[in-house]
């Protein structure tokens, strides 16, 4: 008897979000000099939460991302002993203060600490796009029978790269301005088997451009003590860079005979970049696709660009509020240093949050 390849859904979602919050208008005040933009209006960044530095707060970026699979995991049918793999996937990697760890991973030490013992662990790093990566990756392992779940998670205090710049920035066309709109966070999410079409992760592809991972840089800074990054907008946020996505989903949908008007998405949750750069890239892609464009997910306003779990905070804060259903058929497209576009089509319809 032939096998069907198996697919995979989205099981459990979890989060964890640090209680400071840190309002615009209170980042501004910090700037050493008096900026002359409107930082608000620009990013429509309102506010963002922003770890506790104290040690014992547990606020570090492996510590929120401890939390956020603790959270994921009570959402869950499945215990930690249950996992067939663990998969970190923080850009930073903070841990004990301002020591930024390599080895032993964060996934080992996830691992350790949640009581998975007999996972597979590793970590993944691809900018902005380290969750959805991670969930490529393990979508791929349960479709060829390889495990029968995981979890991918992260944890990110990207607000370090934001205190640098407030304290070497002067005008919105310095590198550093994207830092400004960042926020701190964890999420973790849990995928196992598919036995429903009502709940599945249809597809999800991913697309680098190599050539251009100059253009959004992590690295110390050149000027001062801390973490700095250098994001050149202006080359990012060209229309050519910006109809990758469009261009590459197209093909990918032409390739099996589909449009995008055929997929019928409920929503659409882009990168969390900020509110002007989703409405433009939803406008674009109507026009693109020649179709009006899913509601639009957000949660930037209130918590900023927080890196890799963008995505799946949105989908956490939307589903838990009610504001969106489960039953819907939801499109992920992320957008990362690299650079990196795709898309990530799932139904959710039983999903633990």
């Amino acid at each position: 008897m032939m096998r069907t390849t198996p697919s995979s859904r989205f099981e459990a979602l979890g989060a964890y979000l640090p209680s400071t919050v840190l309002a615009t208008t209170d980042l501004v005040a910090q700037m050493t000099g008096a900026p002359e933009f409107d930082l608000e209006r620009i990013t429509g960044v309102a506010e963002r939460r922003v770890y506790n530095p104290s040690p014992g707060s547990g606020e570090d970026s492996l510590g929120m991302a401890l939390k956020a699979a603790q959270d994921c995991l009570g959402n869950s049918r499945y215990t930690a002993g249950d996992l067939d793999v663990v998969i970190s996937t923080s850009i930073g990697r903070f841990k004990d203060g301002d020591c930024m760890y390599f080895e032993p991973s964060f996934a080992r030490m996830l691992a350790r600490e949640l009581g998975a013992r007999s996972a597979i662990h590793f970590d993944v790093s691809n900018a902005c796009a380290g969750m959805m990566t991670g969930v490529y990756l393990l979508d791929r392992l349960i479709r060829a029978g390889v495990v029968r779940n995981g979890l991918v998670v992260s944890g990110e205090q990207t607000t370090r790269v934001a205190q640098t710049a407030a304290r070497e920035i002067a005008d919105s066309y310095d590198p550093q301005f994207a830092s400004l709109s960042v926020g701190d966070s964890a999420a973790a999410v849990i995928l196992d088997e598919s036995v429903d079409e009502a709940d599945r992760i249809h597809y999800v592809e991913l697309m680098t451009c190599a050539e251009y991972s100059h253009l959004c840089m992590g690295m110390p800074s050149d000027r001062t003590q801390g973490i700095a990054l250098y994001t050149d907008n202006r080359q990012m946020h060209k229309e050519d860079r910006l109809r990758m996505w469009p261009s590459f989903h197209g093909d990918l949908l032409a390739k099996n005979g589909r449009t995008f008007a055929d997929e019928r998405f409920d929503y659409i949750v882009q990168h969390q970049v900020g509110t002007r750069f989703i409405e433009f890239v939803d406008r674009m892609a109507e026009s693109e696709f020649g179709t009006q464009m899913p509601e639009s997910l957000a949660v930037v306003e209130e918590l900023g660009n927080t890196a890799t779990t963008s995505h799946f905070l949105v989908l956490h804060q939307h589903l838990k509020a009610g504001t969106a259903r489960q039953g819907a058929k939801f499109l992920l497209v992320p957008a990362a240093s690299g650079v990196v576009t795709g898309a990530l089509s799932a139904t959710i319809s039983n999903l633990g949050v």
